[in-house]
Protein backbone atom coordinates (compact mmCIF):
# COMPACT_ATOMS: atom_id res chain seq x y z
CA UNK A 1 0.00 0.00 0.00
CA UNK A 2 1.47 3.39 -0.96
CA UNK A 3 1.88 6.17 1.57
CA UNK A 4 -0.74 8.24 -0.25
CA UNK A 5 -3.29 5.43 -0.17
CA UNK A 6 -2.51 4.67 3.48
CA UNK A 7 -2.97 8.33 4.45
CA UNK A 8 -6.31 8.44 2.64
CA UNK A 9 -7.46 5.23 4.34
CA UNK A 10 -6.54 6.53 7.80
CA UNK A 11 -8.18 9.89 7.11
CA UNK A 12 -11.37 8.18 5.95
CA UNK A 13 -11.41 6.01 9.07
CA UNK A 14 -10.97 9.03 11.32
CA UNK A 15 -13.84 10.88 9.62
CA UNK A 16 -16.07 7.80 9.78
CA UNK A 17 -15.37 7.46 13.50
CA UNK A 18 -16.09 11.11 14.16
CA UNK A 19 -19.49 10.94 12.47
CA UNK A 20 -20.35 7.41 13.63
CA UNK A 21 -23.89 6.52 14.53
CA UNK A 22 -24.33 6.31 18.30
CA UNK A 23 -24.22 2.67 19.45
CA UNK A 24 -27.49 0.92 20.21
CA UNK A 25 -27.48 0.50 23.98
CA UNK A 26 -29.62 -2.62 23.71
CA UNK A 27 -26.99 -4.30 21.51
CA UNK A 28 -24.19 -3.26 23.86
CA UNK A 29 -26.13 -4.78 26.76
CA UNK A 30 -26.48 -7.98 24.75
CA UNK A 31 -22.73 -8.08 24.18
CA UNK A 32 -22.13 -7.68 27.91
CA UNK A 33 -24.63 -10.47 28.61
CA UNK A 34 -22.91 -12.73 26.08
CA UNK A 35 -19.48 -12.06 27.56
CA UNK A 36 -20.80 -12.96 31.02
CA UNK A 37 -22.59 -16.08 29.73
CA UNK A 38 -19.51 -17.59 28.10
CA UNK A 39 -17.74 -17.72 31.46
CA UNK A 40 -20.62 -18.36 33.88
CA UNK A 41 -22.97 -20.69 31.95
CA UNK A 42 -22.64 -24.44 32.27
CA UNK A 43 -23.24 -26.22 28.98
CA UNK A 44 -22.31 -29.18 26.81
CA UNK A 45 -22.84 -29.62 23.10
CA UNK A 46 -21.55 -30.39 19.63
CA UNK A 47 -20.48 -27.70 17.18
CA UNK A 48 -19.20 -27.58 13.61
CA UNK A 49 -16.32 -25.39 12.44
CA UNK A 50 -16.10 -24.65 8.70
CA UNK A 51 -13.66 -22.81 6.47
CA UNK A 52 -13.04 -23.24 2.73
CA UNK A 53 -13.82 -26.92 2.06
CA UNK A 54 -12.76 -27.99 5.53
CA UNK A 55 -15.24 -29.14 8.20
CA UNK A 56 -14.44 -30.12 11.81
CA UNK A 57 -16.86 -31.43 14.41
CA UNK A 58 -16.13 -31.08 18.13
CA UNK A 59 -17.82 -31.71 21.46
CA UNK A 60 -17.42 -29.05 24.14
CA UNK A 61 -18.25 -29.00 27.85
CA UNK A 62 -17.97 -26.04 30.20
CA UNK A 63 -18.56 -26.10 33.96
CA UNK A 64 -17.90 -23.75 36.86
CA UNK A 65 -17.55 -23.86 40.63
CA UNK A 66 -16.24 -21.64 43.41
CA UNK A 67 -12.68 -22.18 42.16
CA UNK A 68 -13.26 -21.06 38.57
CA UNK A 69 -13.89 -22.46 35.10
CA UNK A 70 -13.21 -25.88 33.57
CA UNK A 71 -13.58 -26.87 29.94
CA UNK A 72 -13.18 -29.91 27.74
CA UNK A 73 -12.93 -29.87 23.94
CA UNK A 74 -12.94 -33.17 22.05
CA UNK A 75 -12.32 -33.54 18.34
CA UNK A 76 -14.82 -35.97 16.82
CA UNK A 77 -13.11 -36.29 13.41
CA UNK A 78 -9.79 -37.90 12.51
CA UNK A 79 -7.22 -38.68 15.19
CA UNK A 80 -8.35 -38.67 18.80
CA UNK A 81 -7.54 -35.30 20.34
CA UNK A 82 -8.67 -33.49 23.45
CA UNK A 83 -8.02 -30.19 25.20
CA UNK A 84 -8.85 -29.64 28.87
CA UNK A 85 -8.49 -26.33 30.67
CA UNK A 86 -8.58 -25.51 34.34
CA UNK A 87 -8.82 -21.72 34.54
CA UNK A 88 -5.61 -20.60 32.76
CA UNK A 89 -3.93 -24.02 32.61
CA UNK A 90 -4.41 -26.04 29.43
CA UNK A 91 -3.64 -29.74 28.86
CA UNK A 92 -3.55 -31.15 25.32
CA UNK A 93 -3.95 -34.86 24.55
CA UNK A 94 -3.48 -36.75 21.28
CA UNK A 95 -4.43 -40.41 21.15
CA UNK A 96 -5.02 -40.34 24.91
CA UNK A 97 -1.45 -39.19 25.60
CA UNK A 98 -0.63 -35.78 27.01
CA UNK A 99 1.52 -33.81 24.58
CA UNK A 100 1.65 -30.36 26.19
CA UNK A 101 0.65 -28.18 29.10
CA UNK A 102 0.64 -24.40 28.72
CA UNK A 103 -0.67 -21.20 30.25
CA UNK A 104 -3.66 -20.03 28.22
CA UNK A 105 -2.97 -16.25 28.40
CA UNK A 106 -6.05 -14.93 26.65
CA UNK A 107 -6.54 -17.50 23.89
CA UNK A 108 -10.08 -17.45 22.55
CA UNK A 109 -12.11 -20.23 21.06
CA UNK A 110 -15.75 -20.83 20.27
CA UNK A 111 -18.02 -19.83 21.93
CA UNK A 112 -15.66 -17.30 23.57
CA UNK A 113 -15.34 -15.22 20.38
CA UNK A 114 -16.56 -11.98 21.87
CA UNK A 115 -15.33 -8.38 22.02
CA UNK A 116 -12.60 -7.75 24.56
CA UNK A 117 -13.19 -4.01 24.95
CA UNK A 118 -16.59 -2.48 24.14
CA UNK A 119 -15.17 1.05 24.04
CA UNK A 120 -12.82 0.10 21.19
CA UNK A 121 -15.49 -2.00 19.51
CA UNK A 122 -17.94 0.85 18.95
CA UNK A 123 -15.17 3.01 17.47
CA UNK A 124 -14.28 0.41 14.86
CA UNK A 125 -17.56 -1.40 14.06
CA UNK A 126 -21.20 -0.52 13.40
CA UNK A 127 -23.69 -2.76 15.21
CA UNK A 128 -26.66 -3.88 13.12
CA UNK A 129 -29.38 -6.49 13.44
CA UNK A 130 -29.65 -9.20 10.75
CA UNK A 131 -32.45 -11.70 10.26
CA UNK A 132 -33.57 -13.78 13.24
CA UNK A 133 -33.08 -17.54 13.11
CA UNK A 134 -33.09 -20.68 15.22
CA UNK A 135 -29.81 -22.43 15.98
CA UNK A 136 -29.67 -25.99 17.36
CA UNK A 137 -33.41 -25.72 18.00
CA UNK A 138 -33.02 -22.53 20.08
CA UNK A 139 -34.39 -19.05 19.50
CA UNK A 140 -31.61 -16.50 19.16
CA UNK A 141 -30.85 -12.80 19.21
CA UNK A 142 -28.63 -11.87 16.25
CA UNK A 143 -26.50 -8.89 15.28
CA UNK A 144 -23.78 -7.86 12.84
CA UNK A 145 -20.52 -6.11 13.70
CA UNK A 146 -19.72 -4.30 10.45
CA UNK A 147 -16.26 -2.70 10.16
CA UNK A 148 -15.89 0.98 9.37
CA UNK A 149 -13.05 0.26 6.89
CA UNK A 150 -11.78 -2.52 4.60
CA UNK A 151 -8.95 -3.61 6.90
CA UNK A 152 -10.99 -6.00 9.05
CA UNK A 153 -13.75 -8.58 8.70
CA UNK A 154 -17.50 -8.43 9.31
CA UNK A 155 -18.72 -10.56 12.22
CA UNK A 156 -22.21 -12.03 12.56
CA UNK A 157 -23.25 -13.51 15.93
CA UNK A 158 -26.28 -15.35 17.26
CA UNK A 159 -26.88 -15.61 21.02
CA UNK A 160 -29.37 -17.85 22.85
CA UNK A 161 -32.35 -15.71 23.86
CA UNK A 162 -32.54 -16.99 27.44
CA UNK A 163 -28.92 -17.53 28.54
CA UNK A 164 -27.07 -15.13 26.23
CA UNK A 165 -24.62 -17.89 25.24
CA UNK A 166 -23.10 -17.49 21.78
CA UNK A 167 -24.44 -20.38 19.66
CA UNK A 168 -23.31 -19.38 16.16
CA UNK A 169 -20.67 -17.06 14.72
CA UNK A 170 -19.65 -16.26 11.16
CA UNK A 171 -16.87 -14.09 9.74
CA UNK A 172 -17.40 -12.53 6.32
CA UNK A 173 -15.12 -10.74 3.87
CA UNK A 174 -15.86 -7.42 2.16
CA UNK A 175 -17.93 -9.24 -0.50
CA UNK A 176 -20.14 -10.93 2.05
CA UNK A 177 -18.57 -14.37 1.58
CA UNK A 178 -18.17 -16.59 4.65
CA UNK A 179 -14.51 -16.88 5.65
CA UNK A 180 -15.19 -19.19 8.59
CA UNK A 181 -18.17 -20.25 10.67
CA UNK A 182 -18.92 -21.93 14.00
CA UNK A 183 -22.35 -23.28 14.90
CA UNK A 184 -23.77 -25.58 17.54
CA UNK A 185 -25.75 -28.48 16.11
CA UNK A 186 -26.71 -29.79 19.56
CA UNK A 187 -26.57 -27.92 22.87
CA UNK A 188 -27.63 -28.55 26.47
CA UNK A 189 -27.50 -25.62 28.88
CA UNK A 190 -27.42 -26.37 32.62
CA UNK A 191 -28.82 -29.53 34.10
CA UNK A 192 -26.88 -32.65 35.01
CA UNK A 193 -23.60 -32.27 33.09
CA UNK A 194 -21.01 -35.06 33.34
CA UNK A 195 -18.01 -33.98 35.46
CA UNK A 196 -16.14 -37.29 35.67
CA UNK A 197 -13.66 -36.22 32.99
CA UNK A 198 -12.34 -33.47 35.27
CA UNK A 199 -11.12 -35.71 38.08
CA UNK A 200 -7.45 -36.58 37.68
CA UNK A 201 -7.14 -35.93 33.96
CA UNK A 202 -6.19 -32.28 34.27
CA UNK A 203 -3.88 -32.82 37.24
CA UNK A 204 -0.33 -31.72 36.32
CA UNK A 205 2.41 -34.35 36.25
CA UNK A 206 6.16 -34.42 35.55
CA UNK A 207 5.82 -34.67 31.77
CA UNK A 208 3.42 -31.73 31.73
CA UNK A 209 5.86 -29.57 33.67
CA UNK A 210 8.65 -30.45 31.21
CA UNK A 211 6.53 -29.34 28.29
CA UNK A 212 5.39 -26.16 29.99
CA UNK A 213 9.03 -25.14 30.48
CA UNK A 214 9.56 -25.14 26.70
CA UNK A 215 9.42 -21.35 26.85
CA UNK A 216 9.52 -18.57 29.41
CA UNK A 217 7.85 -15.19 29.03
CA UNK A 218 9.11 -11.79 30.15
CA UNK A 219 5.98 -9.66 30.23
CA UNK A 220 5.74 -5.91 29.63
CA UNK A 221 9.20 -5.69 28.09
CA UNK A 222 9.89 -2.62 25.95
CA UNK A 223 11.77 -4.02 22.97
CA UNK A 224 12.17 -0.95 20.78
CA UNK A 225 10.18 -2.53 17.93
CA UNK A 226 7.25 -0.54 16.54
CA UNK A 227 4.47 -1.08 13.98
CA UNK A 228 3.74 2.09 11.97
CA UNK A 229 0.80 1.04 9.76
CA UNK A 230 -1.69 -0.72 12.00
CA UNK A 231 -5.32 -0.57 10.86
CA UNK A 232 -7.13 2.35 12.48
CA UNK A 233 -8.29 1.59 16.02
CA UNK A 234 -5.82 -1.18 16.89
CA UNK A 235 -4.10 -0.62 20.24
CA UNK A 236 -1.15 -2.45 21.76
CA UNK A 237 -2.34 -4.68 24.60
CA UNK A 238 0.82 -6.64 25.35
CA UNK A 239 4.56 -6.71 24.66
CA UNK A 240 6.86 -9.49 25.80
CA UNK A 241 10.03 -11.40 25.14
CA UNK A 242 9.84 -15.19 24.86
CA UNK A 243 12.67 -17.68 25.18
CA UNK A 244 11.58 -20.59 23.01
CA UNK A 245 13.07 -24.06 22.95
CA UNK A 246 15.18 -24.37 19.81
CA UNK A 247 15.79 -20.63 19.48
CA UNK A 248 19.17 -19.18 20.43
CA UNK A 249 17.80 -15.66 20.76
CA UNK A 250 14.60 -14.46 22.50
CA UNK A 251 11.53 -13.76 20.39
CA UNK A 252 9.83 -10.36 20.65
CA UNK A 253 6.02 -10.63 20.68
CA UNK A 254 3.72 -7.61 20.25
CA UNK A 255 -0.07 -7.98 20.56
CA UNK A 256 -2.66 -5.52 19.24
CA UNK A 257 -6.47 -5.46 19.39
CA UNK A 258 -9.33 -3.36 18.01
CA UNK A 259 -11.70 -4.69 20.67
CA UNK A 260 -12.65 -7.76 18.62
CA UNK A 261 -9.89 -8.85 16.24
CA UNK A 262 -6.30 -9.45 17.30
CA UNK A 263 -2.93 -9.07 15.57
CA UNK A 264 0.30 -10.58 16.88
CA UNK A 265 3.75 -9.60 15.59
CA UNK A 266 6.73 -11.90 16.22
CA UNK A 267 10.31 -10.73 15.60
CA UNK A 268 13.08 -13.34 15.67
CA UNK A 269 16.71 -13.62 14.69
CA UNK A 270 16.83 -14.96 11.15
CA UNK A 271 19.62 -17.34 12.20
CA UNK A 272 17.00 -19.33 14.11
CA UNK A 273 15.03 -19.75 10.85
CA UNK A 274 17.63 -20.05 8.08
CA UNK A 275 15.13 -21.56 5.60
CA UNK A 276 12.31 -19.11 6.23
CA UNK A 277 10.65 -17.68 3.11
CA UNK A 278 8.30 -14.75 2.73
CA UNK A 279 4.70 -15.65 2.09
CA UNK A 280 1.08 -15.72 3.20
CA UNK A 281 -0.95 -18.66 4.51
CA UNK A 282 -4.37 -18.86 6.11
CA UNK A 283 -6.82 -21.01 8.02
CA UNK A 284 -10.25 -19.48 7.93
CA UNK A 285 -10.02 -15.94 9.31
CA UNK A 286 -6.51 -16.48 10.70
CA UNK A 287 -3.85 -15.11 8.36
CA UNK A 288 -0.11 -15.73 8.75
CA UNK A 289 2.36 -13.57 6.85
CA UNK A 290 6.13 -14.06 7.13
CA UNK A 291 9.02 -12.05 5.72
CA UNK A 292 12.76 -11.75 6.15
CA UNK A 293 14.08 -8.27 6.81
CA UNK A 294 17.85 -8.20 7.09
CA UNK A 295 18.87 -10.13 10.20
CA UNK A 296 15.29 -10.54 11.41
CA UNK A 297 12.42 -12.85 10.61
CA UNK A 298 9.04 -11.13 11.02
CA UNK A 299 5.81 -13.12 11.33
CA UNK A 300 2.38 -11.53 11.67
CA UNK A 301 -0.61 -13.58 12.78
CA UNK A 302 -4.04 -11.98 12.83
CA UNK A 303 -7.79 -12.10 12.33
CA UNK A 304 -7.79 -9.49 9.55
CA UNK A 305 -7.78 -9.67 5.72
CA UNK A 306 -4.52 -10.53 3.91
CA UNK A 307 -3.84 -6.99 2.64
CA UNK A 308 -4.05 -5.69 6.23
CA UNK A 309 -1.55 -8.34 7.36
CA UNK A 310 0.97 -7.38 4.68
CA UNK A 311 0.50 -3.70 5.51
CA UNK A 312 1.35 -4.43 9.15
CA UNK A 313 4.34 -6.64 8.39
CA UNK A 314 5.87 -4.13 5.97
CA UNK A 315 5.69 -1.38 8.58
CA UNK A 316 7.61 -3.11 11.40
CA UNK A 317 10.65 -1.05 12.35
CA UNK A 318 13.24 -1.06 15.13
CA UNK A 319 13.50 2.33 16.87
CA UNK A 320 15.78 1.33 19.71
CA UNK A 321 15.12 1.04 23.41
Amino acid sequence: MTSKYLLAALLWAAIASAFADPPDQNELNWLKTMAFATHQTEYTGTFVYQYDNHVETSRITHITDQHGEYGRLEGLDGNQREIIHNNNKVWCYVGGRMVSMVNRQGRRGFPVLLPEQLSLLTQNYRIKQPEKMRVAGMETHAFILQPRDTLRYTHKMWAHNDSGLLVKAAILDDRGRIVEQYAFTQLTIGGNIDRKWLAGKSAPDTSAQQVSSAHTDEMNQVSGWQVHALPWGFKKTMEMRRSLRGNKMPVTHLVFSDGLAGISVFIENVADHPNMKSGLSSQGAIQIYSKVDGEHAITVVGEVPPHAMMQVADSVRYKGQ
